[in-house]
C-alpha cells in the first residue's frame, strides 16, 4: 500500500492550550523543532488568541520570529477573528487556520461570536487576503456535538461547509472537539462535506474523550480523507469545552497507519521520545498508548 496520509501536528497549539503548566517560549520552540525533526511538515505552531484568556498560547509573535522560513515546512497559526488574522499575516505564518464553531453556544463562549458572525469573519478574511498572504484553511469546531447545545446536525455543519466552498477555501476540517463522534457518523459527514465542497480538501480532527478517536480516524481514511490532525503524546483539550480531553496521539495514529502500510513520513521512535519528554515537562503521564507501550516489534534503541 503506497497511499500517503498527511498528519498535521497540533501539539504545540491544541496540545498545550488546556494545560495547567505553562511552558516557556524556549520550551515551545524545542517542542516544534523536535517534532519537525521527527517528520512533521505541517505543524500548528501558534494561536493568535488573547493571552489573558488563554495564557498557554502567549508568545505567538516571539515563536514565529524564532522559526526561520524553510522550504517544505508549514507553520500554521490559529485565527479566531480579524485581529488574529492581522497578527498571523504580520508574523509571517505559512498558513492561517480560521475556526468557525458549528453552534452559537460554543461560539459565544469560545470566541464571543455567533455562527453567523464567525462565517462573516471568514468572509471578511477571504475578501482582504492578498496573494502574498498566508493561504487559509477553515476548521469547523464541535462538528459532531456541542457541550452546551447538544447534538449537532449534519445540516448545521454542511451550511458552514457550503459557505466556505462559496468562498473557495481550499481546505476544510471537521473537528470533533469534545470527542463524541462515532465512525459511522464520521463517514456520513465526510460524504456530505465532499458533496457540498467538491473542490476543497477535507481534513479531520478528533479528540479521544470517549475512546473513539482512532476508530474515527480509520473511518475517515476509509472514506477517502488524506489529512488528519493529531497531537504528540495525546495532549490536548479546549479551555471552553468542559471535560474535553486530548487529541488522538500522533504516535498512535502513525503506528496504526504504518502497520497497515500507509506512509506518513514520521519516525515513530522519535515521536515516542517526544511524547514522553513533553509529558514530563507538563508533569503528567502520556495519554498516547504507543508512548506508554512502545512500538512493535519492540525495539531497545527507540528514542
Amino acid at each position: 500500500m503506497s497511499r500517503r496520509i498527511e498528519i498535521v501536528e497540533v501539539g504545540p497549539r491544541d496540545g498545550l492550550q488546556n494545560e495547567k503548566t505553562l511552558l516557556e517560549i524556549d520550551q515551545k520552540l524545542e517542542l516544534i523543532r523536535r517534532l519537525e525533526d521527527a517528520g512533521a511538515r505541517r505543524i500548528e505552531a501558534v494561536s493568535f488568541v488573547n493571552p489573558r484568556r488563554v495564557p498557554q498560547m502567549a508568545g505567538a509573535e516571539e515563536i514565529m520570529a524564532a522559526l526561520p522560513r524553510e522550504a517544505g515546512r508549514s507553520r500554521i497559526g490559529l485565527v479566531l477573528n480579524m485581529k488574529g488574522w492581522e497578527r498571523c499575516v504580520a508574523t509571517g505564518c505559512d498558513e492561517a487556520n480560521v475556526v468557525v464553531c458549528a453552534t452559537d453556544g460554543f461560539g459565544i463562549r469560545n470566541q464571543g461570536a455567533s455562527v453567523e458572525e464567525q462565517v462573516e469573519t471568514l468572509r471578511s478574511i477571504m475578501a482582504v487576503r492578498k496573494k502574498e498572504d498566508p493561504p487559509v484553511s477553515m476548521t469547523i469546531s464541535v462538528a459532531f456535538g456541542c457541550p452546551f447545545d447538544g447534538e449537532v446536525s449534519e445540516a448545521q455543519v454542511i451550511d458552514i461547509v457550503s459557505a466556505a466552498a462559496d468562498l473557495r477555501v481550499p481546505e476544510i476540517a471537521l473537528a470533533d472537539t469534545i470527542g463524541v463522534a462515532d465512525p459511522w457518523t464520521v463517514r456520513r459527514r465526510v460524504e456530505a462535506a465532499r458533496q457540498a465542497a467538491p473542490n476543497a480538501r477535507l481534513r479531520m480532527h478528533f479528540h479521544d474523550t470517549r475512546n473513539t478517536g482512532l476508530a474515527n480516524a480509520f473511518a475517515s481514511v476509509e472514506a477517502g480523507v488524506d489529512v488528519l490532525d493529531a497531537s504528540v503524546g495525546g495532549l490536548g483539550g479546549c479551555p471552553f469545552a468542559p471535560n474535553a480531553t486530548g487529541n488522538i496521539g500522533t504516535e498512535d495514529l502513525v503506528y496504526m497507519l504504518e502497520r497497515a502500510g500507509y506512509e506518513t513520513g514520521y519516525e515513530l521512535g522519535k515521536l515516542i521520545g517526544i511524547g514522553a519528554w513533553v509529558s514530563d515537562l507538563l508533569g503528567k503521564t502520556p495519554t498516547a498508548s504507543v508512548t506508554r507501550a512502545g512500538g512493535f516489534p519492540l525495539r531497545t534503541d527507540a528514542a
